[in-house]
């Protein structure tokens, strides 16, 4: 799979947002990452449903939408799913973690599951055959600009492995969280096809940056 990006909107210049779309469409960013927090699962509040529904309202490139929030189940159909967009749910976020996950199917999007760094790997095991993609955090999820934890870049060469020993290889993994072109390139080796790009990479300096942001990355990942 040829690596993606998915472009962490959360650290988007909402004054400029439409020049910075226009970039994104013209460099074909693959995803619009939108971390949707409700300050319960995450002690922050994030981009909720009016965003989401305005950004549809400006672009095509399919949205990742990154659910920050308990009990996520209950809460889909706020959101205008479409077939075109990922969905990641947090295990940690719901008693449920497999009923959230049928629930999601109707709508035909691709279903990740989303895991914190201190999260065991097992919990994976009975989720397998529910899901489309795995969403690796590696930096514990609630705000931006933080530094990778140490143990996580180990824990996806972890993941790598477990899927592969289970015949699992379709299924997609995305890393989230201070993904620079340097660390970008060390999880593309490991086998990551995902990458979420925020402060650490493409959203480095004003939106006149933008755009060799993009490319720098895009080097780094494409081997």
């Amino acid at each position: 799979m040829r690596a993606k990006i998915s472009a962490s909107m959360m650290c988007s210049d909402l004054v400029n947002l439409k020049e910075t779309i226009r970039i994104f469409e013209e460099e074909n960013v693959e995803y619009l990452h939108i971390d949707v927090m409700d300050g319960e699962f995450v002690p922050n509040f994030g981009l909720g449903v009016d965003y989401i529904r305005g950004l549809r309202s400006l672009t095509t490139i399919p949205l990742d939408l990154h659910l920050m929030i308990k009990d996520p189940e209950y809460k889909l159909q706020w959101l205008g799913i479409k077939e075109t967009d990922i969905v990641s749910i947090h295990y940690e976020s719901t008693y449920q973690v497999q009923r959230a996950l049928d629930w999601l199917q109707p709508f035909g999007c691709k279903r990740f599951l989303a895991i914190n760094p201190a999260t065991p790997i097992y919990v994976l095991e009975e989720v397998l055959d529910y899901i489309d993609g795995l969403n690796l955090l590696m930096v514990n999820p609630g705000f931006a600009g933080q530094k990778m934890v140490p143990s996580t870049m180990k824990k996806a060469e972890r993941i790598n492995s477990f899927l592969r020993e289970r015949r699992k290889n379709d299924i997609i993994v995305e890393v989230d969280g201070n993904i620079s072109p340097e660390s970008g390139k060390r999880l593309r080796e490991i086998g990551a096809d995902i990458f979420v790009a925020g402060t650490s990479s493409i959203f480095r300096g004003g939106v006149e940056n933008y755009r060799n942001n993009i490319r720098i990355l895009r080097n780094a990942l494409n081997l």
